[in-house]
Formats: C-alpha cells, sequence, structure tokens
C-alpha cells in the first residue's frame, strides 16, 4: 500500500514543513525563533527545520536532514554548513520512535496553553467531544529545561497514547499522519485551551457525563485499534470523574458526585471553588 511518505518527495516535504511553520507564526503560536516543525524522510532521516530561524521567514533551502540520532546528513543540508538541528530535535526524534504511525511533529509555543501551565491548569478535563476522539486528552507534561535531552524523557510514555502533549511551563507538542495533520492538532490544543479560558471566565466548567467520554473513549481506541486497557489508562491521566490524580475544575453541585467523595476531597473542592470565586472579584 502506498504511504503518504512514499507519495511525498523530498521536495513535496520541504514546501509542506514552510507552508506550516509560516502558518504558526502567523498565528502567533511561535515568536522570535521559537518552535520547530519535522517529517520522516524515509525510514532512518527526518528533515526538520534548523536553529536559529523565524517560522514566518523560513525557506524550503533552510531546512536541514537528519539520521535518527540527530546527527545532521550533509549530502542532504543543500551547502548550508552553518546551519545546525533544532536544539528540540530529541522530542521530536522520540516521538517518530514511539510512534511507527507519526509521520510528522510539530512544537510551538501557543500563547493561551503555555499560560494554563504557568497557571497549574490542566487542559485533560473531559469537555470537549471532539477532543477526545481526535486527540484523547490533552495532558500536561513533567517539566523538563528546554533544548535539552530531558525533552525526549517526558514525552516518552505519553506520545504513545496521545497526539498532543502540553510542556510544561514551555509550550505543545502534536503529531500526525501529515505535517498539515499535526498542524491542525495544534490549532485544535489552543483553540481548546480558548475555550477553557472562556468558560472559567464565565463560571464553573462542567465535565462530560462519565458515560458519554466512555463513548467517546472507545470512539478513538477503536478508530486507532488501542488496547481494550485504553479506557482505564486514560482516565488514571485525566483523573477528572476521581479516577485519577487531579480535577482542578471539577463541579461541586452535582449531588451524586459530592455523596462519593471523602471529607478530604469535599473540602479541596470547596477551597478551590471559594478560590475560583475571590479571583473574580
Amino acid at each position: 500500500m502506498t504511504t503518504y511518505k512514499d507519495r511525498m518527495t523530498e521536495h513535496d516535504l520541504r514546501a509542506e514543513i514552510v507552508r506550516v511553520s509560516r502558518l504558526l507564526w502567523e498565528k502567533g503560536f511561535v515568536a522570535a525563533t521559537d518552535g520547530n516543525v519535522s517529517a520522516r524522510l524515509g525510514s532512518d532521516r527526518i528533515i526538520i527545520t534548523p536553529s536559529g530561524f523565524s517560522k514566518g521567514f523560513i525557506e524550503p533551502e533552510h531546512l536541514i536532514v537528519t539520521d535518527m540520532d540527530g546527527k545532521l546528513i550533509p549530502s542532504y543540508s543543500r551547502g548550508r554548513r552553518e546551519l545546525r538541528p533544532s536544539s528540540e530535535t530529541p522530542l521530536h526524534l522520540e516521538a517518530y520512535r514511539q510512534r511507527p504511525d507519526v509521520h510528522a511533529v510539530v512544537h510551538a509555543h501557543p500563547p493561551i496553553t503555555v499560560a494554563f501551565t504557568i497557571a497549574g491548569i490542566s487542559l485533560a478535563q473531559c469537555v470537549l467531544p471532539e477532543v477526545i476522539v481526535s486527540l484523547g486528552s490533552i495532558q500536561t507534561t513533567a517539566y523538563a529545561t528546554p533544548g535539552t535531552p530531558e525533552g525526549a524523557g517526558v514525552v516518552r510514555e505519553l506520545i504513545r497514547t496521545h497526539d498532543a502533549l502540553v510542556l510544561d511551563h514551555h509550550g505543545a507538542v502534536t503529531v500526525g499522519k501529515t505535517v498539515f495533520d499535526a498542524y491542525m492538532k495544534m490549532e485544535k490544543v489552543e483553540h481548546t485551551a480558548e475555550i477553557s479560558r472562556a468558560a472559567r471566565q464565565l463560571g464553573q466548567v462542567n465535565l462530560l457525563p462519565i458515560e458519554e467520554v466512555r463513548k467517546l473513549i472507545e470512539k478513538r481506541r477503536l478508530a486507532l485499534g488501542l488496547p481494550a486497557t485504553y479506557e482505564s489508562e486514560f482516565c488514571a491521566l485525566c483523573g477528572a470523574c476521581g479516577k485519577g490524580a487531579d480535577d482542578s475544575s471539577a463541579s461541586i453541585s452535582d449531588e451524586s458526585s459530592v455523596a462519593n467523595l471523602d471529607t478530604d476531597e469535599i473540602s479541596r473542592l470547596v477551597t478551590q471553588a471559594v478560590a475560583r470565586e475571590l479571583g473574580t472579584k
């Protein structure tokens, strides 16, 4: 069967990466020399934006090729000896190692999404059906110093079952079957952050009913061929329905939900509700 990487020539990939890089810049998802975009180029190479270039002004000849260890392949670098791989190349390579189905990676700094991590607010809550189906939950990774190999480590496990991750105090990374597919997922992440911010300004964030969440999770699981354990793993990471680690925006107005909480949990939710209310005054 002909695959995306078989159909796309290096010339095509360079053009698509430049197009997406400029979209990231135009949308305000990157500033200055922030962000990077890459695509598979065969089984043993990737093509990626270099270090030190504004994504709004990058040209096809600026893109470089590395092997799967991140080493520059000079014969594919169009004679631009001063170009060097992005410092975030290890993050991209880790995504490709963990996801053979992925052919493109986008890393950007969408501002509202980053603001949520700085405020310590997760975007993982199950509030938008299309996000659950298309991305899974939008998890936030542990903090990693930007531009270091630590970035690969914090995405290693999560990227296996998620198409979008928020990088704590840093940005976001999305993966896709094409460069444009990965870019559209980045748009979806920032759009989710914008909707979540608006909902918080208007009042509390109401979660989807758990039975609806289960249906949406199953739809994603079947579409991607994920294991039967995916639902329990999904809920353990999210925690919004009480099965996982954290729910910074759970509603305390649902009597059936409150009845299942212990005293400490009720106190925590009341404290959070009061803090949110005081923050709006």
